[in-house]
């Protein structure tokens, strides 16, 4: 375990989308953890999982006698036990949006997780999309469009440098990659291109993504 104390339970690289989220984080944080990793296609996966998280489900993190099963409340535990780290943006206004575009990833956007599952290393861009699952798209990219433009600063992303914010978005930067490589259709003026570039340019998402080769094979 690391010398923290932390061991954070996620699953496979190219799928589990909520696993990328606090790994991403702690990674780009350079908060160290040892990583257990649970293959979800295994006949005994649920056993797996339940010996660490009686919901059943990845991420978990552990630390001590505690188990915290969330993606966004491991996000949040992590901003508090490292507030040097500006998880969050310091900025009052900024990071209210930060927590409110955060929370609507976190609770939103059905149509595009059940339609567009991440598949990291796929590229199956999609020639036709439901109605419901368009408006997820132009909703994302109005959101990206508008952090960039009110609080992006110098920075490549949300809130000018990394947060919590890309954290959770990181895994539609991916099912964009994969299904709709080309947002102008849905609004985009050239600023979600970029921030997907940026995303994916993170040392930490390279990482993730050989891990994800070496699993699949690919």
């Amino acid at each position: 375990m690391a010398a923290n104390g932390y061991r954070l339970v996620i699953g496979n690289k190219n799928t589990s989308s909520w696993s990328l989220r606090p790994w991403l984080a702690m990674k780009e944080a350079a908060i160290p953890f040892e990583e257990v990793r649970i293959n979800l296609r295994a006949p005994d996966m649920k056993d797996q999982i339940l010996a660490h998280s009686k919901a059943g489900k990845v991420p978990v993190l552990e630390t001590g006698d505690i188990a915290i099963w969330d993606s966004l409340a491991i996000l949040e535990f992590l901003a508090e036990q490292y507030p040097d780290k500006a998880l969050w943006p310091s900025q009052t206004e900024a990071r209210a949006l930060a927590r409110s575009v955060s929370a609507e990833m976190h609770s939103g956007f059905q149509a595009l997780r059940e339609h567009c599952p991440m598949k990291l290393l796929a590229r199956e861009p999609k020639d036709e999309l439901i109605d419901p699952v368009q408006v997820n798209i132009r909703r994302i990219v109005e959101i990206w469009s508008e952090c960039r433009k009110r609080f992006g600063g110098s920075g490549p992303f949300l809130f000018s440098h990394f947060t919590i914010a890309d954290a959770m978005y990181a895994p539609v930067a991916s099912r964009f990659r994969t299904y709709v490589p080309d947002l102008a259709p849905f609004g985009d003026d050239g600023t979600a291109a970029a921030y997907i570039d940026a995303i994916f340019a993170l040392p930490g998402m390279a990482e993730w993504s050989e891990g994800a080769r070496q699993e699949t094979g690919a």
